[in-house]
């Protein structure tokens, strides 16, 4: 069967896909309960010797925006004596959620197990950051919350960030939708390095971040009806959260616009590592490993990890992807280029 007639036999309603329902008025009604929400543990029991393996908490950063951040610690490390030393402090990882820029918090317990396995098996504090969703607030909302949020955690005096952080070793992280918006971060933050200090930012990680445009990749057509993430509900998220008027050529949606954005520039002058994964079972691959390339030309190190055999959102959906991935992710953060 060819491209055109796969297409054109594929009839999915992608609100039904993604069980949202479009108002009258731009915004959207979600459907949550596939989706559980798990509040925060910010405290051991009280009158219990057991000892939670990961601590979280809830902080609003901007609440006119409904912005926040859920925070997760190693467990044991409250218990633990301190080296007042950075030495002695963990790296800090900052987090952005997937969900087509739509759909999504941090509370979710999708995200919430994800968070705190970061924080277990790397021996990291998790900052995830909650922003404002389209179509309600449409891009540029979400990569503006997420630069608030470093402003945030560059001056707050939260005191798990201040006790037990070494702002020296900052990573930038998403997923999907969330990996777009920690390379859009990226982009200004490594602009403006001096501003953010004493946050020093070493490297970004984009988990098969999302990106699109208006010419199908070759990847795009042979997976257009992909059971996971077809096609059509992707062009319905871009739909959704680009600005009104905006097609997917957009910078916001296409980074290989023009050759790629000259903020790569600064990523490249301030040394940051980037890590790019991603499957060949995923419809984006095409324009994760053209993002690669256009990295790379411009002189910034990537280590790229394209796998076989997996779709988008692999590592969530088998056990052994998962435990591969923290590995990946224990190479790339503890790797001596940050030391």
């Amino acid at each position: 069967m060819s491209h055109e007639t796969a297409q054109s036999q594929f009839t999915i309603d992608p609100y039904q896909f993604l069980r949202i329902i479009p108002n009258p008025d731009g915004s959207i009604a979600r459907n949550e309960k596939f989706c559980p929400r798990t509040p925060a543990t910010p405290d051991h029991p009280p009158h219990d010797d057991h000892i939670l393996p990961v601590l979280s908490k809830d902080v609003f950063i901007n609440q006119s925006n409904d912005s926040w951040v859920r925070l997760f610690l190693p467990g044991g490390r409250v218990l633990a004596p301190l080296d007042s030393s950075s030495s002695g402090k963990l790296p800090l990882i900052v987090y952005f959620h997937g969900g087509g820029f739509i759909l999504n918090t941090p509370d979710m317990m999708f995200f919430h197990k994800f968070c705190s396995d970061m924080a277990i098996k790397l021996q990291a504090v998790v900052v995830s950051v909650k922003h404002r969703l389209a179509p309600e607030h449409r891009l540029p909302a979400a990569y503006d919350d997420a630069m608030e949020a470093l402003h945030w955690i560059k001056t707050t005096q939260e005191v798990w960030l201040q006790k037990y952080v070494d702002f020296s070793k900052c990573f930038l992280m998403g997923n999907s939708s969330g990996g777009n918006v920690a390379y859009h971060t990226a982009l200004h933050a490594a602009a403006e390095v001096d501003d953010l200090q004493p946050l020093l930012i070493k490297g970004l990680i984009l988990h098969q971040p999302f990106f699109g445009g208006v010419n199908r990749t070759c990847s795009e057509l042979s997976l257009f009806t992909n059971k996971i993430f077809p096609v059509c509900v992707s062009d319905l998220m871009w739909d959704l959260s680009l600005p009104i008027g905006a097609d997917r050529d957009h910078e916001y949606c296409n980074p290989t616009v023009d050759g790629g954005s000259k903020l790569l520039d600064h990523i490249k002058s301030v040394g940051w590592k980037v890590l790019v994964t991603g499957y060949d079972g995923d419809p984006l691959i095409d324009r994760q490993i053209e993002l690669v390339k256009i990295m790379e030309k411009k002189g910034i190190q990537v280590m790229r990890q394209f796998a076989k055999g997996g779709s988008h959102g692999a590592e969530f959906l088998d056990p052994f992807k998962y435990e591969e991935f923290f590995g990946l992710l224990k190479e790339f953060l503890f790797s001596s280029t940050f030391s």
